[in-house]
């Protein structure tokens, strides 16, 4: 017998390494950290707001009170109007421009994955529509698609599809060659090809830029809103700067900020659902996230 499979044999029968003694503890730590660490940050934010005000003596005009901004906020929140209204127009514009850029994105993210020529002529103007200052183009849509939710949906899709569709054409580049010569081994048509390889491994990375195309096609929606339009987050945060009712538009932006923080954990909740196979989700779940 060689010195080798000796060597092997003796790995073999070793005793595996019982976990650490505070391994149990420090996961549970970690699974609830985040139930005391808010409480703690929103307490410190709290009385750090209010030392500085009392050290620069601001008028309440241009920062109001913690206190003013709770009930203004409580205020907001019982309010029907506001829900029916301005809540939910952003939520329509919002998921109407993720879902054109899910649509186009998942679209030209497979065309360019697949496709190194179709890569090289359509990157540079999708690109060049990314690096163009989005408020520049948001008058231009205020004119083509008029001031009704059509401009906002627009402003959306846009900012939105860009990582959608870079995470498409990543997750079909990044197939392994491996699977790819077996599915031209045993004569896999395109479409059986597209439904179980290529859609199964690339819907991971879909998500993840799902995850980052929900934060700005809400901040789009948002955007548009200020431009123009009469309802929506946007256009009531504006509506309160213009009246002076600072305390209300302080709680307008903690209402926009609960508001794409539920639109983005409504994404990660789709992408527990999906793929919980996934080495991502499964890393979540054991930490009991």
């Amino acid at each position: 017998m060689s010195q080798n499979q000796v060597d092997a044999i003796d790995d073999t029968d070793s005793p595996v390494p019982a976990p650490a003694a505070g391994r149990g503890w420090r996961q549970a730590l970690d699974r609830w950290m985040v139930w005391w660490t808010t409480p703690l940050v929103l307490v410190a934010i709290y009385f750090g707001w209010k030392l500085y005000l009392a050290i620069t003596d601001l008028s309440p005009f241009v920062m109001p009170t913690p206190e003013a901004v709770l009930a203004a906020l409580k205020e907001q929140v019982t309010d029907p109007y506001i829900w029916q209204v301005h809540v939910w127009a952003t939520f329509t514009e919002t998921l109407s421009g993720l879902a054109i850029a899910i649509a186009v994105g998942v679209t030209l993210g497979f065309l360019i994955g697949k496709s190194r020529i179709l890569a090289r002529i359509l990157k540079p103007f999708v690109v060049a529509t990314q690096v163009t200052p989005k408020v520049a183009l948001a008058p231009l849509f205020v004119l083509w698609f008029g001031f009704g939710p059509g401009s906002k949906i627009a402003l959306a899709a846009i900012v939105a599809f860009f990582p959608i569709m870079t995470n498409t054409a990543f997750g079909v580049q990044s197939l392994p060659r491996s699977t790819k010569e077996m599915c031209t081994s045993v004569g896999a048509s395109d479409w059986y090809r597209f439904r179980k390889v290529d859609l199964p491994h690339t819907l991971a990375y879909i998500l993840a830029g799902m995850e980052v195309a929900i934060v700005l096609a809400t901040i789009g929606a948002i955007v548009g809103e200020y431009l123009g339009g009469d309802k929506g987050l946007g256009r009531y945060a504006l509506n309160l700067q213009n009246n002076l009712q600072i305390d209300m538009l302080f709680g307008s932006i903690v209402l926009m900020a609960v508001f794409g923080l539920v639109l983005y954990g409504s994404v990660v909740a789709l992408k527990r659902l999906l793929i919980p196979w996934h080495e991502s989700v499964r890393a979540l779940r054991e930490e009991g996230v």
